[in-house]
């Protein structure tokens, strides 16, 4: 098998379909799960996806892929935690992986809080506003990177 991927979803996201959809689409969350496990096998890669509203619990799993080292990449969509969280941006360092960041909207044309990100500076790549196909997107370039 090739590259493992994992996919971090965080709060929020499990309401994809149900929030907001005008800005989010009425794509469901497990739309975005089988479009990246489509995406993934379509390039020989497997990939792991996991969404959470408690911030720890996401730092344990980058942490997990440090001790671990069982995955070649992060696709991270950090949500809110974009621009309020330096704790996730310090734990997605050390894995020492690429880490790609998605969003389903362009946050730079929403309000202006979102504009800032405290995860861009460390990502690889920052996808934006192409909605969930953004997320094919970021799983296909992963899997480069990983080669």
């Amino acid at each position: 098998m090739g590259p493992r991927i994992l996919v971090l979803n965080g709060p929020n996201l499990n309401m994809l379909g149900v929030r907001q959809p005008e800005v989010y689409g009425h794509n469901s969350y497990a739309d975005i799960v089988d479009l990246c496990r489509r995406t993934a096998a379509s390039r020989g890669a497997e990939v792991d996806v996991r969404q959470t509203n408690d911030e720890a619990e996401l730092i344990g799993w980058i942490h997990d892929v440090a001790r671990n080292r069982d995955f070649s990449a992060i696709v991270i969509n950090p949500a809110a935690w974009t621009h309020t969280s330096v704790a996730v941006a310090d734990a997605l360092v050390i894995p020492e992986v690429p880490v790609l960041e998605v969003h389903i909207s362009n946050v730079h044309a929403r309000e202006s809080f979102r504009h800032h990100s405290y995860v861009s500076p460390i990502a690889a790549g920052v996808i934006a506003g192409f909605g969930p196909a953004g997320y094919g997107y970021a799983v296909d370039r992963a899997v480069d990177l990983s080669a």
